[in-house]
């Protein structure tokens, strides 16, 4: 009976992540087609050595090796909680044991050990937040929900490790006692610690908290993976296709605009690919999200909210209201917004709300100097300033809101081909008298 309410718990519990990863990929797709400059070859270089590697997190040095062993202890601990599934599906105890052999007891060995360093990596993140206070976790944006959200994964994490540990001990006790079911297997260096705390229980109520701790571990994964696809913590799918698809060309590269692109090859009597610049999309730089592309809305979906990017941003250094994660969290919320409207609908139908505006202001993304600060400190190459950019676009091209700065330069250009108010015959008296 055990195995068939398990068996129900997992398919219900994959069915329902499997279908707010499809929702999730759906508003994604509501962005504007975006093709990677970057050959194949190279962004495959780049996905490894920056994801799979997490080349960018070294310069600093705690956070790096408490995030490496979290990211490690993960894959290596899902071994055994795949054992925990197969044994949860057949009602068997340790199935992998007889398959593997010795290599069985280096399995056990390592996930106990990943077991007690992820505890500590979490313990020292848990201590970084709310004890160090580390400066560029508590900025103005980090208020109410992404701290709690931080707080809550950290905590899991614990929680199922404890709960692990525990169903170790209890299961090497009942092993040791000869309990039926309970067959003499694995290596446990870690667990065995806690073995004293429950030898004075009696077989049943050894059985009873290991079994007990099983159903918190497996069922606390299931929640989990349903509550990944509404948190920061969604990076660790995220951060791989994300650093696949981003582009190495040089940081503050602008593209052109298809429709600029367009209006002047028809001045000059050129073919036009799409038929002719009014065939282009309708919006000159982006409004809202869906005026972005979609490699834009993949960034803000796969920012860990580390900060990292604001705490290098000179504007916000200097007291401008900008921060580069408040860009990308801003149009996460956005996004969010439109996915329940899609959740609701069906689809997505414009609801009189933008991201420039309702989200993020002018004051915002005119603070930016586009020195790429925050994209070269990203440890999963997320370009907020390509988002501020577009958004600059708009107001520029379409709105008519550039500052009075920003006007005067435009006039200089028309008037006299040089930013600066001075006539082209000029341009060379300056070094009239270096000579």
């Amino acid at each position: 009976m055990s195995q068939v309410i398990f068996a129900v718990v997992l398919i219900g519990a994959v069915a329902l992540f499997v279908y707010h990863v499809r929702l999730l990929r759906k508003t994604i797709l509501l962005g504007r087609a975006y093709e990677p400059p970057t050959p194949k070859s190279r962004r495959w270089a780049q996905m490894v050595k920056v994801a799979v590697f997490q080349q960018k997190m070294m310069d600093k040095p705690i956070a790096s090796a408490a995030h490496w062993v979290i990211y490690v202890g993960f894959l290596v601990i899902n071994i055994e909680v795949a054992e925990i599934i197969a044994d949860g599906l057949t009602g068997g105890h340790r199935l992998f044991a007889p398959f593997l052999g010795p290599v069985y007891d280096a399995m056990t060995i390592s996930a106990e050990i990943f077991l007690a360093l992820v505890f500590v990596a979490a313990v020292i993140f848990l201590w970084r937040r709310n004890v160090q206070k580390v400066p560029r976790f508590h900025t103005a944006e980090m208020k109410g929900w992404p701290p709690l959200d931080a707080n809550i994964i950290l905590l899991t994490e614990i929680g199922l490790v404890v709960a692990l540990l525990i169903m170790n001990a209890s299961d090497q006790l009942l092993q040791s006692r000869g309990v039926s079911g309970y067959e003499k297997v694995g290596t446990f260096p870690v667990s065995r610690w806690l073995m004293p705390l429950l030898a004075g229980l009696s077989d049943s109520a050894l059985i009873f908290t290991e079994r007990a701790a099983w159903w918190i571990h497996i069922l606390g994964i299931l929640a989990f993976l349903n509550y990944i696809p509404f948190s920061k913590h969604l990076h660790i799918f995220l951060s791989f296709p994300n650093t696949y698809y981003a582009s190495d060309e040089p940081a503050g590269k602008l593209a052109s605009l298809p429709q600029v692109t367009a209006v002047v090859k028809e001045a000059l009597g050129m073919p036009v690919e799409n038929g002719t610049a009014a065939d282009g999309p309708g919006t000159l730089g982006a409004k809202d999200v869906t005026d972005l592309t979609w490699k834009n809305l993949l960034d803000a979906y796969t920012c860990t909210e580390c900060g990292r990017c604001t705490a290098v941003c000179p504007a916000h250094i200097t007291g401008k209201k900008l921060s580069p994660r408040k860009i990308m969290m801003d149009t996460r919320d956005r996004l969010e917004e439109i996915k329940r409207t899609i959740y609701k609908q069906g689809k997505w139908e414009p609801d009189g709300k933008a991201l420039l505006g309702d989200y993020i202001t002018a004051e915002e993304i005119w603070a930016c100097t586009t020195c790429n600060a925050c994209v070269r400190a990203c440890p999963v190459l997320i370009n907020p300033v390509s988002i501020i950019t577009q958004l600059r676009q708009y107001l520029v091209m379409e709105a008519s809101q550039a500052p009075e700065t920003i006007n005067v330069l435009f006039v200089n250009l028309e008037n006299n081909g040089s930013p600066w108010a001075l006539p082209a015959a000029d341009r060379a008296k300056w070094a009239e008298n270096l000579v």
